[in-house]
């Protein structure tokens, strides 16, 4: 988002609803700076599959995530494109790293697992 180019109320309305979950919140900070396919999520939140894939296709239709199919496989990244991403960012700069996570999954060796 360009200096002169301001969201308006609804979509940043949109963004903030979104984020107000801590697992999309926490989704959306692991993307800030590498993807991961859906097993990782599933991997790192303890969550079932489906439920993943409800949080992540809430990102998806509001643009701040995208993502890729290999294989079989769906992964997920942030949407640089989005009109949200500036604002996003400046969410996401004032949050904890959330590498552990990330460092964990490579631990367990489960990192990419289904590729």
């Amino acid at each position: 988002m360009k200096i002169d180019q301001m969201l308006d109320m609804s979509q940043v309305t949109k963004v903030l609803k979104l984020l107000s979950d801590k697992t999309r919140l926490t989704i959306v900070k692991l993307l800030e700076n590498q993807s991961f396919c859906v097993c990782e999520f599933v991997e790192i939140f303890s969550m079932s599959q489906p439920s993943i894939s409800q949080h992540l296709r809430k990102l998806r239709d509001a643009g701040l995530i995208q993502e890729e199919r290999k294989g079989q496989w769906m992964f997920y990244s942030l949407n640089k494109e989005s009109e949200s991403y500036d604002f996003l960012l400046s969410i996401l700069e004032k949050l904890p790293s959330q590498e552990e996570k990330f460092i964990e999954l490579e631990k367990k060796g489960t990192r990419i697992n289904c590729c």
